[in-house]
């Protein structure tokens, strides 16, 4: 992989690549004022709107305006017909690799994993073993982060599987694009995003346990001060469903009812946004006012359907990652379309060692860790801090993967200085139900400090709108 960064509109010449032109010629024609301008009336319409998320650790406050830069990321059409080929494959091996574990587990008696992998996994969940879920989906949503690398290849970077956020963002800026610079859009053919939700709301019904030709879905939220709330709120909202939390709900006879003003309504599906221990009080912490007691009696009798369903989390972990491209073998007989990031396992002695030799060149994450947290930066750390994180591996190595340093792609971002790269990645949505889609695009992601490898939202990170093109 080359050290140096793949930019996304220069080519090494500097010139602008082809899918580029439009944007650029227009681009040039902008005065710095107007463009200031319109970054200002956007941060406004997005303060009315209520368009925030949480920055932990930071005396200002815990809620911020989610920061968003005007410049989108525009890809191909025919680097997007391939980036969508692969994730189908992706997560439909996903998909079988979650039905195998839960059920015949195929997949251990080939060795391929080591069964510990799977059974001391903190998110693989025992209760779910020989659970009939509707269609055989567990990943109804799937939030894949891809990266771009080398010469421009795309590379998985991570798998989200359990309650992927972000999606709203996407909606929003798009949104907010084509009210700012809607001759933007006259000017090129991009590919249409906002029918995510009724994409969404069909795939939900799709998966209904009941024969019912209406079924009642709805979005299961923690409630009003969890950080990513608005999209809660926002994805209800668009789908036409009721946004419920957990006392809203009773299980009756192993059937799930909610409470209305007509009185209880029999619900089929939940779109949950509330993580496996908190669902159940009765099932898993017993502490949890957030969940609905008896909801997993409800969902093994298989009279609701719960997407993403209970126990997807041992797919997504870090410590899974490694074995996808295995997976996709196993399952599908296909060679993996897009690559892995070459990952070191430090619970291997062979691979501890060279991780420990390369410390500080190397990306070094918590296997169950998410969000940009609990990892080390080679390049970006201290001398203190790969010392100290290097006591962490050595303690628990098992407990951590480590991936080369990538010069992630940079797309030309507005800043304080002006137009300037910054580092970005992608977070396509891919639904399954009766079929799998994704929307074309994704959440772009950008690194907003200079230099800076962490492109997430809690870590000082912004959004860009993603442009796929038709032609």
């Amino acid at each position: 992989m080359s050290a140096t960064p793949f930019d996304e509109m220069h080519m090494p010449n500097g010139e602008v690549r082809t899918h580029y032109n439009d944007f650029s010629r227009w681009l040039d024609m902008q005065a710095p004022e107007k463009l200031q301008n319109k970054r200002a009336e956007a941060d406004l319409i997005f303060r009315r709107v209520g368009i925030t998320f949480a920055v932990y650790g930071e005396e200002s406050g815990t809620e911020r305006l989610i920061p968003f830069d005007i410049v989108p990321r525009v890809i191909k059409a025919a680097e997007w017909k391939i980036l969508e080929s692969g994730l189908r494959q992706r997560v439909l091996a996903l998909n079988m690799f979650l039905k195998d574990i839960y059920n015949e587990q195929k997949i251990l008696a080939t060795g391929l994993i080591p069964p510990e992998q799977i059974f001391n996994n903190e998110q693989y969940r025992p209760e779910m073993q020989g659970v009939k879920v509707a269609g055989d989906i567990y990943a109804h949503i799937a939030g894949v982060d891809v990266v771009r690398a080398g010469e421009g290849e795309f590379y998985v970077l991570e798998d989200n599987l359990r309650v992927p956020s972000g999606v709203s963002y996407m909606l929003e800026n798009r949104k907010m694009m084509m009210r700012l610079f809607p001759e933007l859009f006259a000017r090129n053919r991009v590919a249409p995003v906002e029918h995510y939700p009724d994409n969404l709301l069909e795939n939900l019904r799709s998966v209904s346990p009941q024969n019912s030709t209406d079924p009642t879905v709805v979005l299961l939220t923690p409630g009003m001060y969890n950080s990513a709330y608005f999209e809660h709120a926002f994805l209800a909202q668009q789908m036409g469903i009721e946004l419920v939390e957990g006392k809203d709900m009773f299980v009756d006879d192993e059937v799930l009812f909610m409470r209305t003003t007509q009185g209880p309504k029999r619900v089929d599906v939940i779109y949950r946004r509330l993580d496996d221990d908190f669902l159940d009080p009765l099932a898993f912490r017993e502490d949890s006012q957030l969940g609905v007691p008896g909801l997993l009696s409800v969902y093994r009798a298989g009279n609701v359907t719960l997407a993403n369903a209970i126990g997807t989390g041992v797919a997504d972990d870090k410590s899974i990652y490694p074995y996808v491209p295995d997976l996709i073998r196993f399952y599908l007989s296909e060679e993996p379309i897009i690559q892995n990031v070459p990952t070191w396992q430090c619970r291997k002695p062979d691979h501890l060692k060279e991780v420990l030799a390369k410390l500080p060149e190397l990306v070094v994450k918590e296997v169950h860790g998410a969000g940009g947290y609990g990892m080390l930066v080679g390049p970006a750390s201290t001398k203190e801090q790969i010392e100290d994180f290097r006591k962490k591996i050595i303690d628990d190595p098992a407990k951590f993967i480590a991936q080369p340093t990538l010069a992630l792609s940079t797309c030309p971002t507005f800043v304080e200085s002006g137009l300037a790269p910054r580092h970005i990645d992608l977070r396509p949505f891919i639904l399954s139900g009766s079929k799998v889609s994704l929307i074309p695009g994704g959440l772009s992601r950008v690194a907003l400090r200079e230099g800076s490898l962490v492109v997430n939202s809690s870590q000082g990170g912004g959004t860009k709108d993603t442009w796929v093109l038709e032609r």
